[in-house]
């Protein structure tokens, strides 16, 4: 391997501290190292991120390492910052679970790639460093025009939409769709995915005027998005006067208790509802179960970076193929219209940090201002 001096020295870094740090679970280890974000457990907030050098990992069987050139920032980064979310057993102890770069080494088993292509991808985690081992079926090839901070900004957000909408909530044209907090980056990733697929109705909440105005531009159809404040506006009562008391189809919901019953009666007959989140808390004091079964209701939980690595891999491949082909090559505010046509999807990057502004990035995601996503940049 040839240790690119030019990459890996002579850069700012965030200062280091004097403590013991243990060293992360890389799975595999080089002689060679690189500089990733890590996590100094006795100091609180952002403030306990900082870059260091360590090993560069080694691919193994089936496996690439490529060379990262951005990625994004996901809520999940501060639970596991702050020791709140355990990582799936044998996965990376360093954050972050989505990228774009360049494949420069092959592990065995890996024809498929070879050194040079520019790829995008989705990890158990890994992300915050200058290189990373990554399954061959766990990156797509970025499409030439795309630049890394857009590529960086798709997978974890655009999979799980896809994952939760398609995969899961088995969405079909001309069905109408409930998205809560439509500002976020599943919500305005799962807009637009809803639209491409043909939803004839897109209900979507969100917590200001400001945010639901920007979702009614980047949806650009106010017959097809009905945009709802949850503060101020009842979203079961809205949602039953636009469709005549059918009620929707498909829910994709992150909230849980406080929207619980007003949930399931806005839900059609045989309509499914999506759990990926409890973002209001996950007890309910008093409800009734009889629309579950009334309406014939199907309510399902899910995850992602838990699941085994076969379903992980066949669901990049699958929405390399079905989603990825209708993004555009520009973030949404920067190219309207491209040869994509009616259907393109464009990924809305809030702020663009580079690595040794981590602490930034990550008061930036705390503050929940943003609108879209977060991306660093690896130099």
């Amino acid at each position: 391997m040839v240790a690119h001096s030019d990459q890996l020295g002579n850069r700012p870094i965030l200062p280091r501290h004097d403590v013991k740090i243990v060293p992360p679970n890389l799975g595999f280890y080089d002689d060679i190292t690189m500089r990733a974000i890590l996590v100094n457990h006795e100091r609180k907030g952002a403030e306990n991120l900082y870059v260091d050098d360590v090993p560069v990992p080694e691919p193994q069987d089936r496996q690439v390492l490529v060379r990262i050139k951005a990625f994004g920032l996901n809520r999940m980064d501060i639970l596991q910052r702050e020791g709140q979310y355990p990582v799936p057993p044998g996965a990376s102890d360093i954050l972050g679970v989505e990228f774009s770069g360049i494949v420069e080494k092959l592990g065995s088993r890996s024809e498929k790639w070879a050194v040079g292509d520019e790829v995008l991808g989705l990890a158990t985690g890994g992300a915050y460093s200058e290189y990373i081992a990554i399954g061959v079926d766990f990156i797509l090839p970025k499409p030439k025009p795309m630049n890394w901070e857009v590529a960086a900004s798709i997978m974890e957000n655009y999979v799980t939409a896809f994952q939760s909408l398609v995969v899961i909530g088995l969405l079909k044209d001309n069905e109408d769709v409930l998205i809560h907090t439509g500002a976020s980056g599943v919500g305005t990733a799962a807009l637009q995915i809803a639209k491409s697929r043909g939803a004839k109705r897109i209900f979507t909440t969100a917590s200001s005027t400001e945010k639901l105005d920007f979702l009614q531009k980047l949806i650009g159809n106010p017959n097809v998005l009905h945009t709802i404040n949850y503060k101020t506006e009842d979203f079961e009562k809205k949602i039953k006067e636009v469709t005549n008391g059918r009620g929707i189809d498909v829910l994709i919901d992150f909230v849980g208790r406080s929207h619980w019953d007003k949930n399931l009666a806005a839900l059609a007959i045989d309509a499914r509802m999506v759990m990926l989140g409890l973002l209001s808390g996950m007890n309910l004091e008093k409800t009734s179960i009889a629309p579950i079964l009334f309406k014939r209701l199907h309510i399902i939980g899910s995850t992602l970076r838990s699941r085994s690595d076969a379903y992980q891999s066949e669901l990049v491949q699958r929405f390399g193929q079905e989603i990825l082909p209708l993004i555009a090559d520009e973030s949404f505010g920067t190219q309207m219209k491209d040869d994509k046509g009616e259907k393109a999807i464009q990924v809305v990057i809030h702020a663009v940090y580079r690595m040794d502004e981590i602490v930034k990035a990550h008061q930036d995601m705390e503050s929940d201002t943003s609108v879209g996503k977060i991306v660093v940049t690896v130099p």
